[in-house]
């Protein structure tokens, strides 16, 4: 049996909490230590956000959360752990400080991690018992949700720890991008600073609101950014003469007085209260709960459109899912499928649409399909079952973020017919939502016609036929 392993979150506020989430619904324990007396109360609406979004990303459901526990001091929390996270106040001496308590109590051997946005991993290693265990991981907020983690390590650090640090955030489907070189403020942090900069002083000028400017983020720029980067956003605006043809055309741009990238307004009270009251006018009728559910919801969903297509994030998602996905039991009914409903499979009256449920009964009865061994690798062979009819009874509402589970039974299987009968029930209370009468038929991807399964597949699906209709009687 895998050993559950442990990770330690000393500071427990947005990013510690948002760690703690993504790490604990991914099957690992989770300790935190965090002085503040309202730690517990925080980090626990953190985690109800996670627990309501991240699931939504998945087709699959995923692992048994981990156990979550508080802890009064910081050698308590660290020993033994995996992956010890710091996530402590943007001031040095307090992050030494800490890191001489985490390495008088942790193993040698665990990863030590910063959420610094800002100190190069030189200067926290400084004075370090073990210099090379501490290396910058900095996440980026929602960190249960978004998977970019920037990984910068020094000379001091030992390249199999580093490789090792990798291989457990991709396994929590988080994306590491090792840092060439240590920078202030490393990567995405750097284009952000940019981007704020222009837009305060866009704001001082006059020239544009803090919705204005927003909005010609999140309709213009924004979008293409979030499949498809900058530099390959603008290898597409080249057009068909490619890069160095933008780069020949609008490069000359740089030259012209755009930008005051390198000037800073000074944040005056009044330019200070201009921009708080903007910023009231533009989202102030809603919490701050209210606006994560709205981000993490908006999250999902493109998330999952860039999920479907393969690309950037998407393709992450879908690397990650591959590990969740189960192996199917022998049963009376089968649990062929478990999962949580998404955000974009819901109408606008917040109830999971028609078209989902053929698609979540279909997506059960593919699991099925592998079962009996008609997989992946048998379609890619040219030969699949095809549905030419099916039944669906809609019997109690079903929501976003709510976990459900199906339950199949074949009840044909002779020949090149093959029929399954579907439950889908609340996985809380065990109440049927939906029920689904599938019927399918032998085909070649080839001709487009039916045929004969292959003799192991047939095989497969007669005797499973025959167990399930045997247990009925």
């Amino acid at each position: 049996m895998t050993k559950t392993k442990t990770a330690a979150m000393i500071g427990g506020g947005v990013i510690g909490g948002g760690w703690a989430a993504r790490f604990l619904l991914n099957g690992w324990d989770v300790r935190i230590f965090d002085p503040d007396p309202e730690a517990q109360r925080k980090i626990g609406e953190v985690l109800g956000n996670a627990r309501h979004a991240l699931p939504m990303l998945y087709d699959y459901a995923m692992p048994a959360e981990g156990a979550l526990t508080f802890h009064e001091t910081v050698a308590e929390t660290v020993a033994g752990a995996d992956w010890i996270q710091e996530s402590v106040p943007e001031r040095l001496d307090i992050k030494h400080k800490v890191y001489a308590e985490i390495q008088g109590a942790c193993d040698a051997a665990a990863i030590i991690g910063s959420s610094t946005s800002g100190y190069k991993p030189s200067e926290l290693q400084e004075g370090a018992a073990r210099p090379g265990q501490i290396m910058v991981c900095h996440p980026f907020n929602p960190v249960y949700l978004l998977p970019l983690i920037e990984v910068v390590a020094t000379d001091a650090s030992d390249t199999a720890t580093v490789d090792r640090a990798a291989e457990m955030l991709t396994a929590v489907g988080l994306y590491p991008l090792r840092v060439r070189k240590e920078i202030d403020a490393h990567i995405a942090d750097r284009f952000l600073e940019a981007v704020w900069r222009e837009a305060l002083w866009l704001v001082k000028d006059g020239i544009a609101t803090t919705e204005e400017i927003d909005n010609a983020i999140r309709y213009g720029f924004g979008i293409r950014w979030a499949q498809m980067g900058l530099f390959e956003t603008y290898r597409v605006a080249g057009g068909e003469a490619g890069m160095k043809h933008f780069i020949d055309q609008f490069g000359p741009c740089l030259k012209w007085p755009w930008t005051k990238l390198m000037d800073v307004p000074e944040l005056t009270d009044e330019l200070a209260q201009m921009i708080a009251d903007q910023s009231d006018a533009q989202s102030g009728h809603l919490t701050i709960r209210q606006l994560e559910r709205k981000r993490d919801g908006n999250l999902i969903a493109m998330m999952r459109a860039l999920k479907q297509q393969g690309n950037a994030s998407g393709r992450l998602l879908n690397e990650h899912e591959k590990t969740m996905r189960p192996t199917l039991e022998a049963g009376v009914p089968m649990l062929s499928l478990r999962r949580t409903i998404p955000v974009d499979w819901t109408d606008v009256n917040g109830h999971m649409n028609e078209g989902r449920y053929g698609q979540i009964f279909s997506d059960a009865s593919e699991e099925v399909m592998a079962y009996v061994g008609a997989d992946d690798a048998y379609i890619a062979g040219g030969m699949s079952y095809f549905t030419v009819e099916t039944t669906i009874r809609y019997l109690a509402e079903t929501h976003a973020g709510e976990a459900v589970e199906i339950y199949s039974r074949v009840t044909e299987g002779k020949g090149k017919k093959l029929r399954c009968v579907h439950e889908m029930r609340r996985a809380s209370d065990g109440e049927v939502m939906a029920t689904c009468d599938q019927f399918m038929l032998h085909v070649s991807l080839e001709t487009r016609r039916t045929c004969e399964p292959s003799p192991d597949v047939a095989a497969r699906v007669e005797a499973l036929a025959a167990a399930h209709q045997g247990a009925d009687t």
